[in-house]
């Protein structure tokens, strides 16, 4: 997926959950962000990043959507992470999905709103993705940040759907240059990775894809379509 139009620009502080203050050759400017995690490594005064100008600016005239990191830069905005899943889907890039089609985005379960709705072999298969950009150790993707009541009640209840006979699956986005597995970590929110234990032995898949922005090429790139998970951590 390629990512036109975008410039450098370097993090001043972050003012809320969607609002950082950027600047652009020398010149102030309000970015949004689309992620509420905390992001505390990246949002460190005069890190370099990467954004876009917004379509019709207000109070943010641009879109902060990747941040320097090691030979590459995390690509933390999630509304272009979920668009990677999409195409890698469509284009049967995931091998582990490659019996699935795109159903329909943002399906309803029960209480909850979740990503995408697949069809597998002519059975449903609810997904939820979750933004994994916090690095760990130095070789593994990360989440959450913080404490998320939201990933809670999503993880609940694709566990009671697969109890009930139901397909889900949790895929979580490591949008991080070199790294070698997903875990989740139990000092953002020490209910996940119990909830995914549970999860993951009640038949929900719990996987992880790595992919991250390239600013040499532009694009967003696929490193692997079945990165490792590691769920026995304490929590």
């Amino acid at each position: 997926m390629r990512i036109n139009n975008w410039i450098t620009c370097r993090i001043v502080e972050r003012m809320n959950r969607f609002v950082v203050k950027i600047n652009i050759s020398g010149e102030e400017r309000l970015a949004y962000i689309n992620n509420t995690g905390r992001l505390l490594e990246y949002m460190v005064p005069g890190r370099k990043a990467y954004c876009i100008p917004r379509k019709n600016p207000g109070k943010t005239t641009h879109r902060l959507f990747a941040i320097e990191d090691l030979d590459g830069a995390a690509l933390i905005d999630t509304g272009f992470q979920m668009d990677s899943f999409k195409k890698l889907v469509v284009k049967k890039e995931i091998p582990w999905l490659k019996d699935c089609r795109l159903e329909k985005r943002n399906p309803r379960l029960e209480g909850s709103v979740l990503d995408f709705l697949l069809n597998c072999s002519q059975r449903p298969l609810y997904v939820e993705t979750k933004s994994a950009v916090l690095r760990g150790d130095s070789i593994y993707a990360m989440y959450p940040d913080c404490p998320t009541l939201r990933g809670r009640r999503h993880i609940r209840e694709l566990t009671k759907h697969a109890e009930k006979g139901g397909l889900g699956a949790i895929i979580f986005i490591a949008a991080l240059p070199r790294v070698n597995a997903f875990k989740p970590y139990p000092e953002g929110d020490p209910e996940i990775p119990r909830l995914l234990r549970i999860a993951a032995g009640k038949g929900v898949l719990v996987k992880a894809i790595n992919i991250y922005f390239n600013p040499k090429t532009s694009m967003i790139v696929l490193v692997n379509p079945d990165l490792p998970v590691i769920l026995d951590v304490e929590g």
